[in-house]
């Protein structure tokens, strides 16, 4: 992404806080705005629609303010929430078109400044429709400052059958920051009769503090091949849905406790893991049901969040509409 000159801004008092706020001018905005499209525009390595995001959060006082949205195609955010205090900022992030077809590429950059603290969502299950010979890409690139956290808690992705699509995703901590996040994969529409019989999935996903590696994790679902069977794979599930937390080490206790609570809730045919390596927790589903997997991920974060970024559990409303 285009790296911007030093830029002149303005101080603004905030109306509830004495702290002062960075505002950039008018002018300063719509030139970021222009360099920003163009950046995606001048980009021809994909021949399909091209959506871009970029927020910025800041803390003010006590409060965690989304001070800068820009976007290029259609990749919206609704107004910032708070249900849960002015500490934690919430946004959902929209996509209009409501599914990404062969040759579209996703773009979401987000930007966590020092002690704040941001939870994104979407309002429904991302769809990702059979390929027209073209592949669909989405990159997330996550920045988080000192002491803040990130929260990446999307509802479920759908891969139709016959999708190809290449996932990737970046995330650099400063010291002291944490993030979760959540990934529930659907492979075919169960619900449909669909199977996914033949199709792509490529995925990474890089983890770093202080530019040092914590977690490194890459793969490939193909179908028809022995990755949608084997033990290293979907083994015969259409299901699968991982948790990732990193802050806090999480006590062998609440480990355990996690686990009868998830036993609690699943199907004898259904399959779940907890591992903890050193300040980085994941937890892991592998079924044949959507709804279950929401269920486990959501248990999870409830029951880790206090432990691993400090704050207490909240019920995401929106994961319920």
């Amino acid at each position: 992404m285009t790296c911007f000159a030093n830029a002149v801004y303005s101080k603004r008092m905030n109306a509830l806080s004495p702290t002062p706020v960075l505002i950039e001018t008018a002018e300063l905005q719509a030139v970021r705005s222009a360099v920003f499209a163009a950046s995606i525009d001048n980009d021809k390595s994909h021949s399909g629609w091209r959506a871009a995001l970029r927020l910025t959060f800041a803390r003010d006082a006590q409060t965690t303010r989304l001070t800068q949205r820009q976007h290029v195609g259609p990749l919206r955010v609704q107004k910032a929430l708070y249900p849960e205090g002015d500490a934690v900022c919430h946004v959902l992030v929209l996509h209009p078109p409501g599914g990404v077809v062969g040759g579209d590429a996703l773009e979401i950059e987000l930007a966590v400044g020092e002690s704040s603290h941001a939870l994104i969502s979407n309002p429904g299950a991302a769809k990702w429709y059979k390929s027209n010979g073209k592949v669909s890409r989405q990159s997330l690139r996550f920045k988080i400052e000192a002491d803040a956290c990130l929260e990446w808690m999307p509802q479920e992705s759908i891969f139709y059958d016959q999708a190809q699509v290449i996932l990737e995703q970046e995330i650099d901590l400063a010291a002291n920051a944490s993030c979760f996040l959540c990934d529930i994969q659907c492979f075919g529409r169960t619900a449909s009769g669909e199977q996914f019989e033949q199709g792509l999935l490529r995925q990474r996903v890089q983890i770093r503090r202080e530019g040092r590696l914590l977690w490194f994790e890459q793969g490939s679902i193909a179908a028809p091949s022995d990755s949608m069977h084997s033990v290293f794979g979907l083994r015969g599930y259409s299901v699968n849905a991982n948790l990732i937390g990193v802050g806090q080490h999480v006590s062998a206790q609440l480990i355990k406790t996690l686990r009868e609570a998830a036993q609690a809730l699943l199907h004898v045919d259904e399959e779940f893991g907890v591992t903890q390596i050193k300040h980085v927790i994941s937890v892991r589903y592998l079924g044949n049901s959507s709804e279950r997997a929401r269920q486990i991920m959501l248990l999870a974060w409830q029951l880790l969040r206090p432990a691993v970024v400090g704050r207490e559990a909240i019920d995401l409303r929106i994961w319920r509409t």
